[in-house]
This record gives C-alpha cells, sequence and structure tokens, in this order.
C-alpha cells in the first residue's frame, strides 16, 4: 500500500504516529532527501529511510515526540562519528507527529446528542453515538458518526477509556444516565459529563457517593455540562457543550 494510504489508514483509526522524512543528506548516505518513513507508538514502521543504526535512531527520536508536547523535532546525525556507520555520510531528518483526534463518545441519540456530535464531529472530533432504539440512531439523523446499537450502559461497561477520550450522557431516561455513569466513572477519560438540572447532578452526585464512589472520582463529574450562557434550545445546548470540550481539548480541564 503506498505510504500517504497507510497515513489515511492510521488516521481514521485514530492512531498516533510520526512522518520521519529526510530533508538533507550530504556523502554516502542510506536514503536521499523525501525519503519518508512512518514510526507508530509501538515502534513498528511503514517506509524506510536506509535502516540500521541511523533509522534506529530516528525511530527512538520519534517514539520520544510522541510522548512529549512537542509537535516537530529535527535531527541530524553524522553517520560515522556518531553511529560508527561505515557510510561516511550526514543526514538530517525531520520529525512531524500526527496525533490521533480527540474521542467523543455520545450516549444517547436524541435531539441535544444529535447537535453535540454533529457540531463535534465538525470540529475534530472523531464522535460515537450509543442507542439502543433504532429509529433515533439513524444514518439520517447522524450522517458521518459512528452509530452503536446497543443499550448504552452496557456499552459503556466494555470501554476501556483513556486520556484523550470524552464521554457526553445523554440519554432519555435518568437512570440509564446513572447506571452509564457508574459504568464510566472509574475509567480514565479527559471529560465525563452528563446532561441535566444542577438538582439532577446534585442528586447523582449524592447517589454516587452512596455507591461507594470517593469523593475525587465524583468531582470529575461534569454536570451540568457545557459553558454558562443561558442555553434553552438543543442547538444552543449543543454549542455550550462543545465549546467546554474545546476547552479541555485546547486547555485542559478546569473547575466547574
Amino acid at each position: 500500500m503506498d505510504l500517504y494510504a497507510q497515513m489515511a489508514a492510521l488516521v481514521a483509526e485514530g492512531r498516533p504516529f510520526v512522518l520521519a522524512t529526510v530533508i538533507e543528506s550530504a556523502g554516502s548516505t542510506p536514503q536521499k532527501p523525501g525519503s519518508k518513513m512512518v514510526v507508530l507508538e509501538d515502534g513498528s514502521l511503514r517506509g524506510t529511510v536506509g535502516g540500521g543504526a541511523i533509522e534506529h535512531q530516528i525511530v527512538q527520536a520519534a517514539r520520544t515526540l510522541l510522548e512529549s508536547s512537542e509537535s516537530t523535532r529535527v535531527i541530524e546525525t553524522h553517520l560515522t562519528h556518531e553511529l560508527g556507520m561505515c557510510c561516511g555520510g550526514r543526514m538530517k531528518v525531520f520529525l512531524e507527529k500526527h496525533g490521533a483526534p480527540p474521542r467523543l463518545t455520545v450516549f444517547g441519540a436524541g435531539h441535544v446528542a444529535r447537535e453535540l456530535a454533529l457540531m463535534a464531529h465538525r470540529v475534530g472530533f472523531r464522535v460515537t453515538v450509543v442507542d439502543a432504539r433504532p429509529e433515533w440512531a439513524t444514518v439520517e439523523r447522524f450522517p458521518g458518526i459512528e452509530l452503536v446499537l446497543k443499550d448504552p450502559a452496557d456499552y459503556a461497561r466494555t470501554l476501556s477509556g483513556g486520556t484523550g477520550h470524552c464521554f457526553c450522557i445523554t440519554t432519555h431516561d435518568h437512570p440509564l444516565d446513572q447506571a452509564v455513569v457508574e459504568a464510566l466513572l472509574d475509567k480514565p477519560s479527559a471529560y465525563l459529563g452528563v446532561i441535566g438540572s444542577r438538582r439532577k447532578a446534585e442528586r447523582f452526585r449524592m447517589r454516587l457517593k452512596a455507591a461507594g464512589f470517593s469523593d475525587e472520582a465524583v468531582a470529575r463529574l461534569r454536570s451540568p455540562m457545557g459553558v454558562e450562557i443561558g442555553a434553552l434550545t438543543p442547538e444552543e445546548i449543543a454549542v455550550s457543550i462543545v465549546g467546554e470540550l474545546i476547552r479541555v481539548r485546547r486547555l485542559g480541564a478546569s473547575p466547574k
């Protein structure tokens, strides 16, 4: 498969990677400017920039870049003096990080969920909507969105979460909202929120503490969801929630 097609597939799968491109070379080198290689988190490769010690050095630098806050890095190496290779040349390689898009799972497929999913998709989230009701979770209502026709609480229990994963709970039933929250609260996430009034939020927190969840875990729950803009309609509520998701993505979580 063409390297660019493989990169597109990795993006579609939500897998972060580093693209390494040889931008300068002098003397005898295993690859010339323009040669490219993709490095994944586990060190697996797509393409090559020459193999041997230089490739190993690039792979290690790429994996370090994936774990850092940087987005690019340039490494320059003399193959003989620094790596002991017999080529005798010099290579400069540009490393460019391609992070996985932030993931958002929306539990429920109602009116707010529809506006939320579509808006989040437009601003770069990889969105999944979960609802057991086939008449609500349709391709027509959610174009371009991944749909899962399962009970939201059951599906939530199967998820492992992750630091790049956001969860928004907007089901049609308060007990179902509660069950989804309980399934997710101890799992890692960038954001965990449930729709509703402040009164509903306080009741949820009381029930979670009564169920044995720690104060620290309960404090992670964002409810009511969204930034305060006086939102009333499904569209306005979606703007409020997506605004909060963008803030979390760009700036990190802030106190509610």
